[in-house]
């Protein structure tokens, strides 16, 4: 079994190369694992680090202009040769040694889509900002409803699928929304999916977060557009 890492990173000198180290020292049972590296154009030091350490991911792909995470997964996801597709953050806000909860999920269920959960956490999370969280409850509750799902957290990271649920090429999107679009597909498509309680460790604005508040209505736009069309 091989699962395809999806790591996007833009201007994350400061993590990059922890993050990459400790995905090489996670449990990965009998798992094969690829790690894709997408730099979205860092104007940083970021690609100079990436490419002083090769060995600690399989593939680099470069952006020639800043085009943002959704393109950057998108590149990505077309590039992974693995039955499963897991998405990693290039900072340390989420804990790496949670991917082997998800990695014992597939041997024992053979799931087709796996999320996690910061809210069901599993043995902390940093307290979020208010507004987020709001924000947050609004779009999982709207997804429950028109997807008839039951998940506390759809904006979790750390999301693993069954490559072969849907069509990468179908992707319309490429801003924060296009996270809304795959779950949508993906739930479409699939009928088992599970929910695991992960630890998160949330950066604010001023330690580098970028999702902002304002992008909740693309997202709520999306998830209604994937459920009529």
């Amino acid at each position: 079994m091989k699962l395809s890492i999806i790591v996007p990173c833009y201007n994350e000198e400061k993590t990059i190369i922890e993050i990459l180290e400790r995905l090489q020292r996670i449990d990965k049972k009998n798992f094969d694992i690829e790690i894709i590296v997408i730099n979205d154009c860092s104007v940083d030091q970021t690609l100079k680090l990436l490419e002083e350490n090769k060995q600690l991911y399989n593939i680099l792909l470069n952006n020639s202009r800043n085009s943002g995470k959704g393109f950057s997964v998108k590149r990505g996801m077309q590039e992974a040769s693995g039955e499963y597709i897991f998405f990693q953050d290039a900072d340390l806000e989420y804990d790496v040694n949670d991917i082997t909860k998800f990695i014992n999920l597939i041997i024992k269920f053979k799931p087709d889509m796996i999320i996690g959960s910061r809210f069901n956490y599993s043995e902390y999370t940093r307290s979020h900002n208010f507004f987020n969280k709001i924000g947050n409850m609004v779009i999982t509750n709207l997804f429950n409803i028109l997807y008839n799902t039951t998940f506390t957290d759809i904006y979790c990271c750390y999301l693993c699928f069954k490559k072969n649920l849907f069509n990468i090429k179908d992707l319309k999107t490429n801003g924060w929304e296009q996270h809304a679009e795959i779950l949508a597909k993906i739930t479409k498509t699939g009928s088992k999916f599970y929910e695991v309680p992960v630890n998160y460790d949330g950066r604010t604005m001023d330690e580098g977060k970028k999702i902002r508040f304002y992008h909740i209505f693309k997202v709520i736009s999306t998830i209604i557009k994937e459920r009529i069309f």
